[in-house]
């Protein structure tokens, strides 16, 4: 699925991704690594499958793609050090030719050495490419004909079917100047979105992207 804002192409992925083929960019949101351990750690029952998955997509998105640059905006790590960084590690040396980068989120906590020894770019809190600006958390403040991403919301639709029964599926939400992306992170829950008049959403199901 394809989306233009500001004179911009975007394709919409069902990885809960955005490639932005111009800039040779990919883009990702909330991807919470760690969470997995992190839980696991504390003596909660979570699957550790879930954590395999969010390597397996983005190891297939980067190696189907090609792409230059991936940048997350936000949340990339879930809270404290845990053996998932080390696996980062590993994912950041593997693809040498990708710049792994990062627009920090309320939740990037680590010390700029963990960031640093694995040669990730920090961005800080916002990023403007041209006539985007990306930042994790949503933004009231935008200049004059821009458009801003972000993540944190972990925006999802709630569907109502013929019988009346309703799902609540990962989506990305465009508005007038703002989008939000779906949390890329499978162990991440979804906050319902109320959209408005002219809003655009793309819902995520079966592996596809479609627009409600």
């Amino acid at each position: 699925m394809e989306v233009t804002v500001s004179g911009e192409l975007f394709t919409l992925l069902p990885q809960r991704a955005v490639w932005w083929k111009r800039q040779g960019l990919l883009l990702v949101a909330d991807m919470h690594l760690g969470k997995v351990n992190h839980f696991r750690k504390a003596g909660m029952p979570v699957p550790a499958k879930a954590s395999d998955k969010n390597w397996e997509i983005l190891i297939g998105l980067v190696q189907k793609l090609k792409p230059q640059r991936l940048i997350c905006i936000g949340d990339l790590f879930h809270s404290h050090y845990n053996s998932d960084w080390e696996m980062l590690g590993q994912f950041i040396r593997n693809f040498s030719q990708l710049s792994f980068e990062l627009i920090t989120g309320n939740h990037d906590i680590l010390s700029n050495h963990q960031y640093n020894r694995n040669n990730i770019v920090l961005h800080g809190e916002v990023l403007q490419m041209d006539q985007i600006i990306l930042t994790h958390i949503p933004t009231e403040t935008q200049l004059r004909g821009t458009y801003t991403i972000s993540g944190h919301v972990h925006p999802g639709i709630q569907l109502t079917g013929k019988g009346k029964q309703k799902i609540t599926l990962p989506c990305f939400y465009f508005s007038k100047r703002q989008a939000y992306l779906p949390a890329f992170g499978m162990f991440t829950g979804l906050s319902r979105v109320l959209p408005e008049k002219n809003d655009r959403i793309f819902a995520i199901a079966d592996n596809t992207v479609i627009r409600v």
